[in-house]
């Protein structure tokens, strides 16, 4: 058949013919090309939360970690303090027995310097209001 031999109507089913075809082909390959997009997506998602999870079990772990060095760090220095102390009141003991009257001179005097002290900041507070 020849085009001059088809009439409009033949010609204008002809057109939507193509043109739908053309559409199909369009949409095939959106599809196509949004299933892609889609999968793409999907695969950083999944690992976007593989990583985020790989993350927080790490972070987890080393704050685990960093909470136990600070309560051992807490534990060994109670220990020490519980040291000095305990050589510090040996060697107060030691001094009153072996220096009784110096050490009733010394308590006296640290006495009644806080008690100087006492009185003047109760003084102070009084005449501030």
């Amino acid at each position: 058949m020849n085009t001059s031999d088809k009439s409009p109507a033949d010609t204008a089913a002809q057109v939507a013919r193509t043109a739908a075809q053309g559409a199909a082909e369009v949409a095939s390959t959106t599809r196509r090309a949004v299933g892609s997009g889609v999968d793409e997506v999907s695969s950083s998602l999944d690992h976007a939360r593989h990583e985020t999870g790989a993350a927080l079990r790490q972070l987890v772990s080393d704050s685990e970690a960093l909470a136990h060095r600070g309560m051992d760090k807490v534990r060994d220095s109670a220990g020490h303090l519980r040291e000095k102390s305990l050589h510090a009141r040996e060697v107060t003991t030691n001094y009153i027995q072996h220096e009784p009257v110096k050490s009733m001179l010394i308590a006296a005097a640290a006495g009644a310097v806080l008690m100087a002290l006492i009185a003047l900041f109760s003084r102070n507070g009084h005449s501030g209001r």
